[in-house]
């Protein structure tokens, strides 16, 4: 580990109680926030701060070393076994008992929590401790609620209200984008003056255009014998993500008789959802397109990164995204991103640039524009060189700087030795 830099913060405890951040993104409830968690870790232990993860047990207890500086702690709460995602917050209290015992003991400078589970979790403990308490969010109901018009999303009333709670006793809130932020103040009523905004990175080396002749490599390992051109969504499979309009574009564009792509879907359907994922092979099959889409499931991340460098388009349909991570992902692996004009999509896609972003949810239009940038080659090239050059400007490390010079600031402001 590095050796310590004199910027006051010394021990940070990073709460992820409903998903271990060492969990494979687009498995179960692991995502952007698990990468985000870890990216900022990795950034901070370099820069000499020692990290703690405290996440739930599904077994016993334990801790270990995920990286020099960096450790996975495990703390029991609502007993041994996996819970459902809503009865989570039964057990906020008892998993609050543990982050309690090991911020006694660690004398952690700084708890950050992530998601509203984790807020309700670890806020009372730095409230008694008197430790500066940070809050991520990563994705907030009133957004939800909103992109889906009051219709399918329901977010339950103590969540909402939870967020607007933690939102305004939190020491400072970290929003990935001016529109999170945005979300945040209107619809939680959090002080605009503890929001800091700061971006997402992205691994740049792993996500990056690669030498001639990988995307044959990459149809190999995935066992894709299709030649056609790829077209990529990534993501765990739920209706946020907009899966439906991606398949029934696909459809347009058979109907059309247009060159169809192979649509890949890289990502598992989320606990409880596995009936999504049939509606949609069903809708597949029902439009003529089930030899057209490809569900193979949740990729590590380097098969991610060589699977988006050989895509042709990445798309992002989502109803709601904070940022956008994976928008970003692509364009630094050089691929154009075709993505609905919602949330921080707007911040992670530079429209007409880096993609497009897409006004309707028609998916006659999904399928014109798509078929557009699958038969401009040169357009292709241009918006994926510029999307390198983009996502270039967003690093893990640049995003950890700016994080540490909140933590900085509170810990100087809490008088804390």
């Amino acid at each position: 580990m590095a050796p310590r830099s004199d910027h006051g913060v010394h021990r940070v405890a990073m709460v992820s109680l409903h998903t271990s951040p060492a969990a494979q993104p687009g498995t179960a409830d692991a995502g952007g926030m698990n990468v985000a968690i870890l990216g900022l870790a990795a950034e901070l232990a370099a820069r000499g701060v020692e990290v703690d993860l405290l996440t739930r047990a599904i077994g016993s207890a334990s801790v270990r070393e995920l990286a020099p500086g960096i450790r996975l702690r495990e703390l029991t709460g609502g007993g041994a076994g996996a819970l459902a995602k809503e009865r989570l917050s039964e057990v906020a209290d008892e998993f609050g008992e543990g982050v309690a015992a090991l911020a006694r003991a660690e004398r952690y400078d700084i708890i950050h929590a992530h998601y509203w589970l984790s807020g309700i979790a670890s806020l009372p403990v730095a409230l008694e401790l008197g430790i500066p308490f940070v809050q991520s969010f990563h994705t907030v109901a009133a957004m939800k609620d909103a992109a889906f018009g009051g219709e399918g999303a329901d977010e339950p009333l103590i969540r909402v209200r939870s967020e607007s709670f933690v939102g305004r006793q939190a020491d400072a809130i970290i929003a990935g984008s001016s529109a999170e932020a945005a979300a945040l103040i209107d619809a939680a009523g959090v002080p605009a003056d503890a929001i800091w905004i700061i971006p997402p990175g992205v691994d740049l080396a792993l996500f990056r255009p690669r030498e001639s002749g990988s995307r044959e490599v990459v149809r190999t390992v995935l066992g894709i014998s299709d030649a056609r051109k790829l077209v990529v969504l990534a993501g765990r499979i739920q209706p946020l993500k907009g899966h439906e309009l991606a398949v029934r574009a696909i459809g347009a564009l058979r109907a059309a008789g247009a060159e169809v792509p192979l649509l890949v879907v890289a990502g598992e359907a989320t606990p409880g959802g596995a009936g999504y994922e049939l509606e949609l092979r069903l809708l597949a099959r029902e439009l003529g397109v089930e030899a057209d889409v490809r569900f193979i499931g949740a990729l590590d991340r380097e098969e991610l990164a060589k699977l988006f460098d050989a895509a042709s388009v990445t798309l992002v349909p989502s109803f709601s995204e904070t940022f956008g991570l994976v928008a970003l992902e692509s364009a630094a692996s050089g691929t154009p991103v075709l993505a609905y004009r919602a949330g921080g999509l707007s911040e992670s896609v530079d429209d007409g640039v880096t993609g497009v972003l897409m006004d309707t949810r028609d998916p006659g239009e999904w399928a014109r524009e798509l078929e557009s940038l699958l038969r401009g080659d040169e357009r292709n090239a241009r918006l994926g060189s510029a999307g390198r050059a983009f996502a270039e400007r967003f690093t893990w490390g640049a995003a950890a700087t700016s994080l540490l010079a909140v933590y900085s600031s509170l810990v100087a402001g809490s008088g804390r030795p």
